[in-house]
């Protein structure tokens, strides 16, 4: 797209980010709804379909730089995308009412998500210092081990959610429905539809998706080096926060039905899976993605998971005050981000 002019680029990405968001959310819809009639969530292979249908944005921007050979787009979306993602628990933090967020979930559930997402991340920072020539037909080891680690972990998580070992008494919390309980009842836009149906609207959702994602990859591309933003910035940044729209709209259609948990629960499970998508970049670049990541992948991991301590955080405190509708965790979260994002050119 380099020989397009600027103002069609820019409507082209404005264009991907709104089909981004409006598919994602007949895309989280359908897959509840197939989760609900079919199982899925019960077994290792449906969790992993489900998981991996919710970044189903930064799995084709992911590919499609792969293919390009821009891993410092792939590597900036997919770390910087963490931080962003957390970010978003702020906005659904406004709109759940007079109480924080952290406050409402109680559920030490949640901390098992979190740490979850603060370990894969540090192996992919820890990847980063593996030599590129330390491979297997292309593929990291490092890359191999953040994904056993990311199925285990899945598992436990999964496990956990059945059988918690510990009995948490939170007074007040208003955790809504449990991941359990959503599968047992279909998601509001499709208990007209037929299973055919809903899987019709699955697959288009999922086609306009990576299409959505391979334009605006393209186009973002473009935009950045004409803007002289190196690719590991726009991908962490700008990029990033377009393809977190989708976890943005469902998770404050979750606030709003009272579904506090399962908001924050998806944040925390979708963050797990990016560094686990790192496997595809490897496999259609043909070598390790993680190694050629700068210094501004690494900044961000890092803010990714200092984010994701203050919620975790906020989880076991539970604070009870708001501020400008916000927990004092939210406001925290913001601020640092703020400042990481500020550290974040002075790195570059």
């Amino acid at each position: 797209m380099g020989s397009v002019a600027t103002l069609p680029l820019i409507l082209i990405f404005v264009a991907a980010a709104i089909a981004i968001w409006v598919a994602g959310v007949r895309l989280s819809s359908s897959t509840d709804a197939l989760d609900t009639r079919l199982g899925l969530g019960s077994a290792l292979g449906g969790l992993l379909l489900l998981a991996l249908a919710t970044d189903l944005p930064e799995l084709a921007i992911t590919i499609t730089a792969a293919i390009h050979n821009n891993l410092g787009l792939a590597v900036g979306n997919l770390l910087g995308g963490i931080a962003i993602q957390t970010l978003v628990l702020a906005a659904l933090d406004a709109g759940a009412g007079e109480l924080p967020l952290t406050y409402m979930v109680g559920s030490l559930l949640l901390v098992l998500e979190g740490a979850l997402v603060a370990v894969i991340t540090v192996m992919a920072v820890m990847t980063t210092q593996l030599p590129p020539t330390t491979e297997l037909i292309g593929v990291s080891p490092g890359t191999v081990a953040i994904v056993v680690m990311w199925l285990v972990g899945l598992k436990v998580v999964a496990r956990s959610r059945e059988r918690m070992r510990w009995e948490v008494k939170a007074e007040g919390a208003r955790p809504g429905r449990t991941h359990s309980q959503r599968r047992k009842e279909d998601p509001k836009p499709h208990r007209q539809h037929s299973t055919k149906t809903v899987a019709l609207i699955f697959a288009a959702a999922a086609g306009v998706t990576l299409v959505a994602g391979v334009l605006i990859e393209m186009s973002g591309d473009a935009l950045a080096g004409r803007a002289g933003l190196s690719g590991p910035v726009f991908g962490a940044t700008i990029l990033a926060a377009a393809t977190s729209l989708p976890e943005l709209s469902t998770g404050l259609a979750a606030v709003r039905h009272g579904d506090t948990q399962l908001a924050m629960s998806d944040i925390f499970g979708g963050n797990a899976v990016l560094p686990a998508l790192f496997i595809f970049a490897d496999l259609f670049a043909g070598k390790p993605a993680l190694p050629t990541a700068a210094a501004t992948d690494i900044w961000m991991a890092g803010l990714g998971v200092v984010l994701t301590g203050i919620y975790i955080t906020g989880v076991i405190l539970r604070p009870q005050r708001t501020f400008w509708r916000l927990g004092p965790d939210s406001i925290a979260a913001i601020g640092v981000y703020a400042l990481g994002i500020a550290g974040l050119f002075l790195v570059s």
